[in-house]
């Protein structure tokens, strides 16, 4: 397969985006170790500053090892509403002068500029982009403008905090060359242990060995990391706007008003869903409830919320929603939940206030509907018992 010249996609990653926010609320904490999590030691760190990271601390690492690392870090209660309004503000400041970007997280972004480089020139409107992004949010961001987003990606984690880098075409397998096998995304722990194991440390290395080899050593996953070390990677730019929503109704056998039935239902549909959000790597940040009264008349309430895929956080949105808007009193035939305002990510960005035992039980419950099917488990608030159900799938 050989090199595509055509595209340019700038990859564009707020630097320590948590810290940042936290940074710009409380200045004092600017040039200190700081944590960002739970408060108690049996947190886990969310984010941390580049001061923190020269003691060896990492985002996900449990607060009590962190602290050990350093005794003196400070550390800052999560605000996860702050840090939602943030993002959003940055995806309008992007949104408004790129007519086609990917949203790939809380804090990175993937803009296609092909056609921009015959006219303003690709990395002048990135760094006229990054400019503005600083001037009107206060953080910074640093970009990778390459032909390819998995280039892109990786040049971008080379530079920042507060860089900025061009890898021009033809140059991606070179640049990709030196670099560690653990700088490749799709790389993870288990697979770089097993690569190292083979004295493989470096992409070049890595792109050295046979396809058949990788197959036979990885599957599928061989397959794509050999044409990643070879620099080759044709996965388009999602464009923002056209993020889905995820839903379900329920139209009840008989109209009813028992609330108590009512609100299972809610929990057991929005149990479902948000398993399919994270089966998907991807968070809401606008959840509408919707109703149907016996007379048909529809009525539907939605609210903008920071963004996570948390069945504590969603079930109590929910819930929520559906008492402001049930207010007739009348009997109801059909129940709806959608979540909206997808983006990629994972629960690793909500966990501030998660213990490592919730998180856990989180993974292994998730864990266990993706092997044995979503029904098998299910929190008692949605269990509707052994009794033949009262209500059927429209």
């Amino acid at each position: 397969m050989l090199l595509k010249e055509g595209r340019h996609i700038t990859h564009m990653d707020l630097d320590t985006f948590f810290v940042s926010v936290e940074h710009l609320r409380n200045p004092k904490l600017i040039g200190k170790p700081v944590l960002i999590g739970g408060m108690s030691d049996r947190g886990v760190v969310a984010s941390c500053s580049y001061e923190a990271r020269k003691f060896g601390i990492h985002s996900g690492m449990p607060m009590r090892a962190a602290l050990r690392l350093c005794s003196h870090a400070v550390i800052v209660k999560s605000d996860y509403e702050a840090y939602s309004k943030y993002s959003r503000l940055v995806t309008d400041i992007i949104g408004d002068k790129v007519p086609m970007f990917e949203k790939a997280s809380i804090d990175e972004f993937y803009l296609d500029l092909t056609g921009m480089d015959k006219f303003f020139g690709c990395m002048k409107f990135s760094e006229e982009l990054k400019k503005s992004v600083a001037k009107e949010s206060g953080l910074t961001i640093s970009y990778g403008l390459a032909s390819n987003k998995l280039i892109s990606k990786v040049a971008t984690n080379e530079v920042k905090p507060n860089g900025q880098i061009e890898i021009p075409f033809g140059y991606e397998k070179s640049y990709l060359a030196p670099l560690s096998i653990m700088k490749m995304p799709g790389i993870g722990k288990e697979t770089g242990y097993k690569l190292l194991k083979m004295g493989v440390e470096t992409v070049k290395r890595l792109s050295e060995i046979p396809m058949p080899m990788l197959f036979n050593l990885l599957g599928k996953n061989g397959i794509e990391l050999h044409k990643k070390a070879n620099g080759l990677d044709e996965s388009p730019v999602i464009p923002f706007r056209e993020q889905k929503s995820i839903s379900t109704e329920q139209t009840f056998e008989t109209d009813t008003i028992d609330i108590q039935f009512i609100n299972r239902e809610l929990v057991r549909m929005t149990e479902s869903i948000a398993f399919e959000l994270r089966s998907q790597n991807r968070l809401t940040g606008c959840i509408a409830v919707k109703l149907r009264y016996s007379d048909f008349q529809t009525e539907q309430k939605q609210q903008s919320i920071d963004y996570t895929a948390s069945d504590t956080v969603l079930i109590q949105k929910v819930k929520e929603l559906f008492a402001k808007l049930y207010t007739k009193r009348q009997l109801i035939r059909l129940v709806g939940v959608r979540f909206s305002d997808l983006i990629q990510g994972t629960h690793q960005i909500s966990i501030f206030d998660d213990t490592q035992e919730a998180i856990k039980l989180h993974q292994a419950i998730d864990s266990v509907k993706k092997q044995f099917g979503e029904n098998l488990l299910m929190s008692a608030a949605g269990y509707k018992g052994p009794t033949k159900s009262k209500t059927a799938c429209k």
